[in-house]
């Protein structure tokens, strides 16, 4: 924080804000009596599971809360404005220009019919009275500010044509493109790979001190909390339970709901597994190969996989690890008959899958299955919970009587109540909802279980319920399990050997343990480096949280 900007009056005010659901909702207020002040030139990263009332606050400060959401309670001072009392041309003309948002997926917050340019441009035609060519010169020059490639030619592209990471420098472009004194950042970088990650949040460092900027970023990551913030602000379930400075609630936290949250995040350690107890091998890659053709803005051909080789064993859980585009789901898909490998080989207990039929594949295929990333999109929303459950098992000839008794059984190996079959996918949690994806994936007892980041998108509480799920799962039934993660610090908690993925190609394989303390290939170095929180978590290891 640079000092001379903490001086004045605070940025943002929010003194007793509560914001009322609407009838019928689990609690009656979505936050309730928050009192926060953020000061200039500070970064304060508020925090909380999800449905601890967090975007809400960020939606009541910007004027855009949802239909039937009210603020009960309270005021939001920014500056000599009450943003609860302003009529909406106010909060419009403070919209941009004085308060920036960085929204959490950049493809819903980009128009995907227009050009990204003609977007960052639009903010200065509702804003100011620059000519067209000032326009875009600005443009132009905010897209260099923010390290994107070749501003000339990404201004004409469209979202779909730029990577996870370029779209959300396009999101922050243009929060920042008329300097506005406070700057609102809701998970901003949630989706994103870890080199990618560490990017933006330097970036965003990086502007905020030169701009004396005040943020306000919002995160359930204390990895992210650990690089970014320098104060912290922690919800549970719309009350203020915890405020201080970083190093203060990160080191000494107070309140049993800190404590609770700071000790379900993974270390970045790796525990020394005994290889001794794995059995065969189960499954084989062969020089596996796979092509996609040409698409996208200016694109060639992409090389998927290129002459990948692995062996996973009886018992053993094998992590793949590595960027967005690295290859891992495709690797993922091919091996569990998704996808169509180009050349190369597939071996299941000695038996060759690449050639064979959809109709010959089947036996293969309960043998192996898959544990989505996104539980939501992956369950059908208009069948039953126990319905989608004993699809795979009647398909495969089981009686209606004994799958129904196998539904329930699963239900309560992943935790959940019988009645939940009669229930749909909307009417969970997402951590429940990955739990009725483990529960699908397990009916048709398989051998190999293939996670696909299959706790990316959960809070830390609830990836660590769904984690030791899997671990004693896997012991109970004894699983082989596939992890596919850009998480590293998931990877070294859940697995006995890692395989890194960079451009199609496996750079490195070992023991977990050995691969964390001395990886010997540069991409599998910058890769740990970039992990959010390493740098304080190391500095700090001497003293744990308490």
């Amino acid at each position: 924080m640079n000092d001379a900007f903490a001086l004045g009056p605070p940025a943002l005010s929010i003194e007793g804000l509560s914001i009322a659901l609407p009838p019928g909702a689990d609690r009656p207020h979505a936050v309730e009596q928050l009192d926060l002040k953020l000061n200039p030139g500070e970064i304060t990263c508020l925090v909380g599971e999800s449905g601890s009332g967090k975007s809400m606050v960020a939606r009541a400060v910007l004027g855009l809360l949802p239909p039937r959401v009210r603020i009960a309670a309270g005021a939001l001072r920014f500056g000599a404005t009450d943003l609860v009392q302003a009529d909406e041309t106010r909060l419009r003309a403070i919209r941009g220009a004085e308060i920036g948002m960085i929204f959490q997926e950049p493809m819903t917050a980009l128009n995907p019919l227009h050009r990204v340019g003609r977007q960052v441009d639009e903010v200065f035609r509702l804003h100011t009275d620059l000519s067209r060519r000032a326009r875009r010169e600005r443009v132009v020059q905010l897209l260099a500010d923010v390290h994107l490639p070749d501003p000339e030619r990404l201004y004409r592209a469209y979202p779909h044509q730029l990577s996870g990471g370029q779209r959300q420098r396009m999101v922050i472009a243009m929060a920042l493109a008329l300097g506005p004194k406070l700057l609102i950042a809701d998970e901003p970088t949630t989706a994103l790979d870890v080199t990618t990650q560490a990017q933006i949040l330097a970036q965003l460092r990086e502007l905020q001190r030169e701009r004396g900027t005040s943020v306000l970023f919002i995160t359930h990551d204390f990895g992210v909390v650990a690089d970014i913030a320098d104060r912290v602000a922690v919800l549970q379930r719309g009350r203020l339970v915890e405020e201080g400075r970083r190093d203060d609630v990160l080191r000494s936290p107070v309140h049993p709901y800190t404590r609770l949250l700071l000790a379900a995040v993974p270390r970045l350690q790796a525990p020394r597994r005994r290889a001794g107890n794995l059995g065969p091998p189960l499954l084989e890659a062969r020089n596996l190969r796979k092509t996609y053709p040409r698409r996208g803005f200016g694109g060639s051909a992409t090389v998927a996989l290129d002459d990948v080789s692995l062996v996973l064993r009886r018992g053993e859980t094998l992590g793949l690890v590595g960027e967005s585009g690295s290859g891992k789901s495709t690797l993922a898909r091919i091996l569990t008959c998704l996808a169509r490998v180009d050349s190369g080989e597939i071996l299941l207990g000695g038996e060759a899958l690449a050639r064979l039929g959809r109709r010959q594949l089947r036996p293969y295929r309960r043998r192996m299955q898959m544990v989505f990333q996104d539980p939501y999109a992956s369950l059908d929303p208009r069948q039953r919970v126990g319905d989608i459950i004993a699809e795979g098992p009647l398909i495969h000839g089981m009686s209606r009587a004994a799958t129904r008794a196998r539904v329930a059984e699963l239900l309560n190996l992943v935790g959940l109540q019988e009645t939940a079959a009669e229930r749909y996918p909307h009417e969970f949690s997402g951590g429940q909802r990955q739990r009725i994806g483990i529960a699908r994936a397990l009916a048709l007892e398989p051998e190999i279980l293939v996670a696909d980041e299959p706790v990316s998108a959960l809070d830390v509480s609830v990836q660590a319920q769904v984690l030791q799920l899997l671990a004693n799962i896997k012991g109970k039934l004894g699983l082989s399990m596939l992890f596919v993660t850009h998480d590293l610090r998931v990877a070294l908690q859940v697995c006995d050997r890692i395989a890194v993925m960079r451009a199609g190609r496996i750079v490195e394989m070992g023991e977990a343990a050995d691969v964390y303390a001395a990886p010997s290939h540069p991409y599998t170095r910058a890769l740990f480096a970039a992990v959010p929180g390493a740098h304080w978590e190391q500095s700090h290891a001497a003293e744990p949280v308490s």
